[in-house]
């Protein structure tokens, strides 16, 4: 049903041209030691960095105490001279971030670690909470005192009020509060708990590593540290791993899921599986539907790297069309180069990506992207090919046109900032030069995930979002916290 169409809660901060990530997040109970939870952290965290390039933070225990450590940047350059502080411990969590919710700075890095009455605690948190900005205030009026200005802390706090009864209560009754996205990983000093918000807009998947239980963001996290995926933890599921083994509770069930597809069009790794679905099938379903729909005559198909490399080799496949790189992509360049400035974002382009002349010289080329947010980075990508010698530019993209921003954990622009949400396919085309321009259909972008272990949210693509936004911010101020159970 479609919640929320106007852009009365439109956020806007300057990013480059492209859907940023959301986070990632890691945790892992050691029972036999022969691991130690600190490596396998960050091993994990670093096939998770696709998901976060802005913060990494890791938080042990040995059942005493609580040992983390965090930063700016990417993993690499947050533990180069500090992972061998957080060794020894038998359960850890990690946390990737790109911000969402919360400002960019170090304060707000995660995992968050809080002492309550039960000991110490420490939370890494995946997704966006709408009704956030007024919980905060109902708990700051309540005289809640806030360190970060995260809405990780919010449900932290939620937590720890409720903590009389044990940390699985007290979960459970914050689940019904908070509205919104969210993968959870919580640690206290005996137990890993893992909790997926009852929609499944975020994905959480289980592994086993021996004995030893892992969650993940994503599957691939699992390959990194030759873990044995077991199964997608389930929307509204908390799972509780201690010295006793697994423990599993439905704490609350939704009659529709809504997992992002767009996990499924650019935010996951390929080699991940979400929801019993590939990534990788998937995104080449997505080039051969596009060929299906959209024939064109061409002499080559090509991508612009990484995430519509799947989608190009299925449309070449279906098409017959040959396909050959046009674009070389810097790998010494990447995500982090993001600036405020209109100028610098294009310069951008230039120093991420460049035209193989020999490839595309006199050629009709078909170029698949995953997206189009803006439009500034496709405007200097047809041209940097016309200035190569291309013939024709064709482009088509594996989803259809974001027209409205999400509020669910992705940090899209407003309304007025979307290409796509001011103006036609054909205006857009325009735009950014190509000589031909074609979108994935709704319809068709959903058939690629048909046979998923739960459906999707398409609102940036059509404005229906799961959750009602403005009826959730009204129960939220009505709502007497203080009879929370």
């Amino acid at each position: 049903m479609c919640k929320l169409t106007s852009c009365q809660y439109d956020r806007w901060k300057p990013k480059d041209d492209v859907m940023p990530e959301e986070c990632g997040v890691f945790g892992i109970f050691m029972d036999d030691q022969r691991y130690d939870p600190a490596e396998a952290a960050y091993v994990g965290l670093y096939a998770l960095q696709h998901r976060g390039q802005e913060s990494a933070g890791i938080a042990v225990t040995d059942g005493k105490d609580v040992k983390f450590h965090k930063g700016m940047g990417l993993c690499s350059e947050v533990f180069k001279d500090n992972l061998g502080k957080l060794l020894g411990g038998h359960i850890g969590i990690g946390h990737v971030r790109y911000s969402t919710t919360g400002d960019s700075r170090a304060g707000n890095a995660q995992p968050l670690v809080m002492s309550y009455r039960g000991g110490r605690l420490a939370l890494a948190h995946n997704g966006n909470l709408i009704n956030s900005s007024v919980l905060r205030e109902r708990l700051e009026e309540e005289g809640s005192i806030f360190q970060t200005t995260l809405d990780t802390e919010v449900m932290a706090n939620l937590i720890a009020r409720q903590s009389k009864e044990g940390i699985l209560k007290a979960i459970t009754a914050m689940m019904r509060v908070v509205k919104g996205s969210y993968a959870l990983v919580i640690m206290t000093q005996d137990e890993l708990i893992a909790v997926r918000d009852p929609l499944g807009i975020r994905p959480l998947a289980l592994g086993k590593l021996d004995n030893n239980y892992v969650v993940a963001s994503e599957s691939c996290a699992f390959d990194a540290i030759d873990a044995e995926f077991v199964r997608d933890i389930r929307p509204g599921e908390i799972v509780v791993v201690n010295k006793n083994g697994l423990k599993s509770y439905q704490a609350q069930s939704s009659m529709e899921t809504a997992l992002c597809v767009f996990e499924y069009v650019y935010f996951a790794r390929p080699d991940s599986d979400i929801d019993g679905i590939s990534v990788y099938r998937s995104r080449e379903n997505m080039g051969t539907r596009l060929a299906q729909a959209f024939p064109i005559e061409a002499d080559l198909v090509s991508d612009v790297p990484d995430s519509a490399t799947p989608a190009a080799s299925g449309y070449a496949a279906e098409s017959g069309i040959p396909y050959a790189k046009a674009l070389a992509k810097n790998r010494y360049v990447g995500r982090t180069f993001i600036q405020p400035s209109q100028a610098l974002r294009e310069r951008g382009v230039k120093l991420k990506l460049n035209a193989m002349k020999r490839n595309v010289h006199g050629k009709r080329l078909i170029l698949i992207d995953d997206s189009i947010v803006r439009g500034t980075t496709s405007r200097k990508i047809v041209e940097m090919l016309r200035l190569a010698g291309a013939r024709e530019v064709h482009m088509l993209i594996s989803s259809p046109p974001v027209v409205c921003p999400c509020f669910f954990g992705i940090d899209t622009p407003s309304h007025d900032q979307l290409i796509g949400s001011k103006n036609s396919v054909e205006e857009i085309r325009r735009i950014i030069g190509a000589d031909t321009l074609h979108y994935l259909s709704i319809d068709d972008l959903l058939k690629t995930v048909e046979g998923a272990g739960c459906n999707f949210c398409v609102g940036c693509f059509n404005g229906c979002y799961p959750i009602d936004i403005r009826k959730a911010l009204k129960e939220t101020e009505q709502l007497d916290l203080k009879t929370i159970e």
